[in-house]
């Protein structure tokens, strides 16, 4: 686990849809400075999370305070250090509200996702 007082998040670069998402975000940490380090799956940065890229393919993952998360509460921990996505994050971890988010992502989203990485590996696998 990383030990770190920044909030890190792991995610997949080569998936245009995390990639645009999490480009975004980056933007918006930049420009106000927030302690937020994004790690792209595909590089070395992955040895620092003691994931394997297969598991790390399947989900977004976000650590703070030596803790790991993943899916819909990584999200929520995620916005939650943005002052601009403080409000999202509320309402979408309201009871309720949050079980219905994490069975979307986690039973339709992120598979939809992942399943897409692993076509693009194949196909670059059979190109190269």
């Amino acid at each position: 686990m990383i030990e770190n007082p920044e909030t890190s998040v792991l995610y997949n670069a080569q998936c245009p849809v995390c990639q645009v998402e999490v480009d975004h975000y980056a933007r918006y940490v930049g420009e106000a400075g927030l302690p937020i380090r994004f790690d792209d799956l595909n590089t070395d940065a992955l040895h620092r999370w003691g994931i394997d890229a297969d598991t790390a393919a399947r989900s977004l993952y976000v650590q703070r305070d030596g803790v790991i998360v993943s899916g819909v509460p990584a999200f929520l921990l995620l916005w939650s250090q943005m002052p601009r996505y403080r409000l999202l994050a509320r309402f979408v971890g309201l009871p309720g509200i949050r079980q219905v988010a994490s069975v979307a992502y986690d039973h339709v989203f992120a598979p939809v996702l992942y399943r897409r990485h692993r076509g693009r590996q194949a196909r670059n696998q059979r190109i190269g």
